[in-house]
């Protein structure tokens, strides 16, 4: 079994009404294991409830000493029970209330995206990080509208449909290597590497996941609450809510069957590996 067959049978067991998401995440942490997560004293940047955290560092084998922020309480909340973090944080990406050049890494996965003012964030990163300090992080990029497949109907206004998705994603920006760079550099930081992954096959295995599980349910509210309102509102998220292994491997093996290779070589994401200046 692969490494992200694995991870998505785990995340399945764990979250088994976000298919779309699972088949998402899988993808994007087995990048993050082969890449390598630092080591020490680490924060992690938008933890959520900390199951993909605890699923990410098992998965490495690694035990870095973490502290997780969250803006959202809820979430922030289990993340303190997961026992994966020494302190959570209920506070916005820009004002962590740890001191400077606290951290020998800050870790943020598929959270970038969602900040409507980034700059204040990164500002707030290079802060807690120690000089050599490594900002790894995971978001998604520049050819991630150039993915999708687009709406089933071929006279739909595609131009539409990609909005409904950024509304429905809390996407906020789609941004290349460079951009990334420029911003980063404005705050004393430089992207070591970056590496591209989420094939446009697989972006577009996502999106037809997503438009029968989690669009269906934005459409039904009208779009008044987003996916994890939603989520709450019908109890989905409790944690007693798991699939058993079997079942969890059998769906995953379903989800993953047949998917196709980009001969263009499109890719949805991007990892970044960045270091604050010494």
């Amino acid at each position: 079994m692969t490494t992200s067959r694995a991870l998505l049978r785990s995340l399945l067991s764990e979250n088994p009404f976000q298919p779309a998401t699972s088949w998402w995440r899988a993808i994007e942490l087995s990048v993050v294991i082969d890449y390598g997560l630092p080591a020490g004293e680490g924060m992690d940047l938008g933890c959520g409830d900390g199951k993909l955290m605890r699923i990410l560092r098992d998965s490495c084998g690694a035990s870095p000493s973490l502290v997780g922020v969250d803006v959202d309480p809820l979430e922030t909340r289990d993340a303190l029970e997961s026992g994966v973090y020494r302190r959570v944080h209920t506070t916005p990406g820009d004002r962590v209330p740890e001191g400077d050049g606290s951290f020998d890494f800050v870790y943020s996965n598929s959270v970038l995206e969602h900040i409507d003012d980034i700059e204040p964030v990164v500002a707030e990163v290079s802060r807690v990080l120690r000089p050599g300090g490594a900002f790894l992080f995971t978001v998604p990029a520049s050819d991630f509208h150039a993915c999708l497949a687009g709406p089933l109907l071929p006279w739909s206004d595609r131009r539409r449909y990609l909005e409904r998705i950024d509304r429905r994603c809390a996407h906020r920006r789609y941004w290349s290597e460079e951009q990334w760079r420029e911003c980063l550099g404005r705050h004393g930081i430089d992207i070591t590497r970056a590496v591209a992954y989420l094939t446009a096959p697989e972006v577009q295995r996502w999106e037809t996941l997503s438009r029968f599980t989690a669009g269906i349910l934005y459409a039904v509210v009208g779009e008044r609450m987003q996916p994890i309102e939603i989520q709450r509102a019908l109890r989905l998220r409790k944690r007693r809510l798991r699939l058993p292994a079997w079942l969890a491997a059998s769906l995953g093996g379903a989800i993953s069957a047949c998917v196709g290779v980009d001969r263009q070589q499109r890719f949805g994401c991007l990892l970044v590996d960045a270091r604050k200046r010494a």
